[in-house]
């Protein structure tokens, strides 16, 4: 359901006691309800304890290691709901995850394509099943960023977003800085950092798997430096196609192997089970490179010469509104199984994105996941890490899903001023255009206006009140200096005419959280602010 629902519908909640409980995500379309009378299950968490991880200790620069937690957690089990929140108290949970990054203009190596970058989210699963990532490359050009948008769990989205970025930028590492890597695992040296990342306070790792992710890292630089044709690593397009597809099957191959714990095999089972949809853009001076898999999506904000706004799409949404998406998804499989591999608008009648990282209950055999269920020791409980024992109706020739990421390459130019990453929680509440004239209107200051068209001019005096509204909020200032923030307020809170409501943005973040997640999802924005002065004649 759009955040954009009547306050009154909100309200009247308040006169139930909801005992909703999601058995995952709403990527997933099963849904299981409980008697009021009836006790909640209780979710033990099986996850490993967060803090730094030690594949950031040995292969990055200027990690901030965090510790997250959530607190002041609130369940709709009163009467009386209050939906009225404080402007402080709206500025507080809207703020309490933003961040924003400066980046020097030139850092030793070469002048940078990116400013600065801000990003924010905003959970409506407890805990946030989305995930975001920012690096500078180290010992390659350029800059990466990715939003994740986790189902089934946030298992998969936070192990993605730990380890893609790496996979990206060791395919781009040349030959001999890859062997200068091998040289120091092998004499118990430390490691020249790969990445620079740019973490919030509160992101945190996997603790525990950090070594198991470590060695299949190596793994992965090892066999680039067996073939022979790696030499000067490969392009930002082959590196991240390559990336995506080689974390996929480790995931796989996590799953299915003994390991080293308990918790480390727990956490490898709850990855490959859930799933996540990954949108990841390599930014540097020869322009913008795109990998998407899924339904987050990369816009690119363009300011015309008149000073207006528009968007260009650099990423596709892969789900069933994708004719051609769909189109490629029916002609995997068999004739017979046309008017069955996509059914209610999702894949088997179950998930909503046509590609994906992990979800392994879509890709593998009947046989391989039971023989992995039943493998793990007895003393394992298959609730308690999120999974169930289930195959998808219709389960006839799989896989059905693959995360082979759609590419986009965007030479950059002296127009284009910024870049939008975000998760479909964004999405689902803003369109491509609306977000960038936000973005851009709140870059700028100055809120153009269209002249009153022909059209316009035999409104009646109602139709004319409705315009001047819509004209009058166009023209607010933003109360956000973050613009990441700016958008998810808006996404939240914009009212009939375009203005802010105070009411509706404090509605939909009162929500408790077996509620939220009913008329939101999780929403996660990152804007890149782009040195457009690259593209300049002069820099040519």
């Amino acid at each position: 359901m759009s955040g954009r629902v009547c306050a009154s519908i909100l309200h009247r909640t308040s006169s139930c006691t909801p005992t909703l409980s999601f058995t995952a995500s709403s990527q997933y379309a099963h849904l299981v309800a409980f008697p009021s009378s009836q006790q909640r299950p209780t979710q033990h968490s099986r996850f490993s304890s967060w803090g730094g991880s030690k594949l950031d200790q040995w292969f990055c620069s200027g990690a901030e290691p965090g510790f997250g937690y959530y607190a002041g957690r609130y369940l709709s089990t009163r009467q009386d709901l209050d939906f009225q929140l404080s402007r402080v108290q709206i500025n507080s949970i809207l703020r309490s995850n933003e961040q924003a990054v400066s980046v020097p203009e030139f850092d030793g190596r070469g002048l940078s394509a990116v400013k600065r970058f801000e990003s924010n989210q905003l959970a409506a699963n407890t805990p946030n099943e989305d995930r975001r990532s920012a690096a500078t490359c180290l010992q390659t050009k350029g800059m990466l960023f990715g939003v994740f948008d986790g189902h089934g769990g946030w298992a998969c989205a936070q192990a993605v977003s730990e380890r893609l970025l790496y996979y990206v930028a060791v395919a781009m590492m040349r030959q001999r800085s890859l062997e200068e890597l091998e040289r120091c695992m092998e004499h118990g040296r430390p490691v020249p950092p790969i990445l620079q990342w740019h973490k919030h306070h509160g992101d945190f790792n996997y603790r525990e798997s950090a070594s198991l992710y470590v060695d299949h890292l190596r793994v992965f630089w090892q066999e680039l430096l067996d073939s022979e044709d790696h030499g000067d690593g490969m392009s930002p397009q082959e590196a991240l196609v390559y990336a995506f597809k080689r974390l996929d099957t480790d995931i796989s191959l996590e799953a299915q192997v003994p390991l080293s714990s308990d918790l480390m095999k727990s956490t490898a089972i709850q990855v490959a089970f859930a799933g996540c949809t990954a949108c990841v853009a390599h930014v540097g001076t020869e322009g913008i490179h795109v990998a998407n898999a899924g339904d987050c999506r990369a816009v690119l904000g363009v300011q015309e010469q008149d000073g207006s706004w528009s968007a260009l799409p650099l990423s596709w949404d892969h789900n069933s509104q994708n004719r051609a998406e769909l189109e490629r998804v029916r002609t995997q499989h068999p004739p017979s199984e046309r008017d069955t591999v996509v059914t209610d608008d999702r894949l088997l009648g179950v998930l909503m994105p046509l590609r994906a990282f992990g979800d392994v209950r879509f890709k593998w055999s009947r046989e391989l996941q039971q023989s992995v269920l039943d493998g793990l020791d007895s003393g394992v409980d298959l609730d308690s890490l999120n999974l169930y024992q289930y195959t998808p109706p219709n389960y006839l020739t799989p896989p059905y899903l693959d995360v082979t990421p759609e590419l986009s390459y965007h030479k950059l130019r002296p127009q284009d001023r910024f870049l939008i990453l975000g998760s479909d929680g964004l999405w689902d509440e803003l369109g491509s255009e609306e977000a960038v004239q936000l973005v851009g209107e709140h870059l700028s200051g100055i809120h153009l206006q269209a002249p009153v068209s022909a059209s316009e001019k035999q409104l009646n005096l109602g139709q004319m009140q409705e315009l001047l509204l819509k004209r009058q909020a166009r023209a607010t200032p933003a109360l956000d200096p973050n613009a990441a923030t700016h958008l998810i307020r808006h996404a939240l809170g914009t009212g009939e005419y375009g203005e802010l409501c105070q009411e509706r943005l404090a509605s939909m973040l009162a929500l408790p959280e077996d509620l939220a997640r009913m008329y939101r999802d999780d929403i996660t924005a990152t804007v890149v602010y782009l040195n457009s002065d690259l593209a300049k004649p002069h820099y040519s």
